[in-house]
């Protein structure tokens, strides 16, 4: 899952982009530099509402789309949701038919090397041996990067695709997702500017930020969270740069390649209850002592996975400020409240088939891959 708590941006319509003051992504706000690391849709179908009804739904069929054949298959939808259980039985029916298929993850804080509980990154085991690309390629410390990522997901998706495979690209970060699957360019940076702005940030506060952010871009301050240092700073980093007229992303984005997006949604009421038991299952599996292994190797340094839902308020446990269950309620909270922005972002998605996929276990999911791959 994607676990760092952010307020997003209004989602794209029918497939548009965010601006690019704010990244809506699965990690604290990245920032869009090269970073040399690695309408509602449509329904698919009569709509279940439990494991057994996945058998009415007219799943998509994998090796076809809308304008042509596709051979990226993306996965996406909310926190708990199944995708990366989808994914993988997808892939696996792909093999089974004669055909090389990977994973390509889009949750931004799987990048991270031992960060597995508190994303729910699948065990070796549970990936049946399909081949996972991006997952574990970024250090703690490291600073998560949209347009880094995008740059590396394309590249593994070319070198699946000219080996005659099938790449499924699966997660719920919004923005990562969207900067794979449709043609978006990303501003660079300026590291002395932004130094400036984070210093003037701490002496002088977010409110003198947003005021001049207003001055120069009054779309990206009406739509940022002044209370997210990061994603401010980075909205008048762009907007203050004279070569830049504007911070926008196009509002309509074109397809980067032929794809079959399949929108994965719960019914909400049952996805509020599966992500609270989801929350207190990581804690009693040892989030804690995986946040304290990573404390010791610059978690707390990090300014993208020091911020990733569970794994600060694990910190906020090991640093003496919150119990285990106090932890546990807060972690679901951002969770639910994330939920929310990824219901709101792919929903918007024109040309997602829309499963439902209320009251699915592995066994029903894995029957629902068997239709998408016909």
């Amino acid at each position: 899952m994607s676990t760092a708590d952010r307020d997003a941006p209004a989602a794209p319509t029918a497939g548009a982009a965010p601006t690019a003051a704010a990244d809506p992504t699965a990690g604290a706000a990245p920032t869009a530099a090269a970073d040399p690391t690695a309408g509602a849709a449509p329904s698919a179908g009569a709509a279940p509402t439990a494991a057994a009804d996945l058998d009415a739904v007219s799943a998509p069929t994998v090796g076809t789309g809308p304008t042509g054949p596709a051979d990226l298959v993306a996965v996406v939808g909310a926190t708990g949701t199944g995708k990366s259980d989808l994914a993988v039985a997808i892939a696996d029916r792909v093999r089974a038919a004669g055909r090389p298929a990977e994973v390509v993850n889009a949750d931004a804080m799987q990048l991270y090397r031992g960060m597995d509980i508190g994303t729910a990154k699948l065990s070796l085991a549970e990936r049946h041996g399909v081949p996972h690309r991006l997952l574990d390629v970024l250090d703690v410390t490291d600073e998560a990067s949209v347009a880094a990522y995008q740059r590396d997901a394309r590249r593994a998706i070319e070198r699946i695709h000219a080996e005659g495979g099938v790449a499924v690209l699966a997660g719920g970060s919004g923005l990562y997702v969207s900067a794979v699957l449709f043609d978006l360019e990303f501003p660079g940076t300026d590291p002395e500017l932004r130094a400036r702005l984070e210093r003037e940030h701490d002496e002088l506060g977010p409110g003198t930020l947003l005021e001049r952010l207003r001055g120069l871009d009054p779309h990206a301050a009406a739509t940022i969270d002044a209370r997210n240092p990061r994603r401010l700073i980075r909205a008048l980093e762009i907007a203050s740069r004279s070569e830049v007229v504007t911070p926008s992303l196009p509002s309509a984005p074109r397809a980067w390649r032929p794809a079959r997006i399949l929108h994965l949604r719960r019914d909400r009421s049952h996805l509020v209850d599966a992500l609270q038991a989801r929350a207190q299952r990581m804690f009693d599996g040892g989030l804690v002592d995986e946040v304290e292994h990573l404390r010791a190797l610059g978690l707390e340094q990090g300014k993208t996975a020091s911020r990733a839902i569970g794994y600060s308020q694990a910190l906020e446990v090991l640093r003496g400020a919150a119990t285990v269950a106090e932890a546990v309620d807060a972690t679901s909270l951002a969770t639910r409240k994330y939920a929310r922005r990824q219901v709101a972002w792919f929903k918007r998605y024109a040309t997602a088939e829309d499963l439902d996929v209320t009251g699915a276990d592995h066994t029903a999911l894995s029957a629902l891959a068997r239709r998408i791959v016909a």
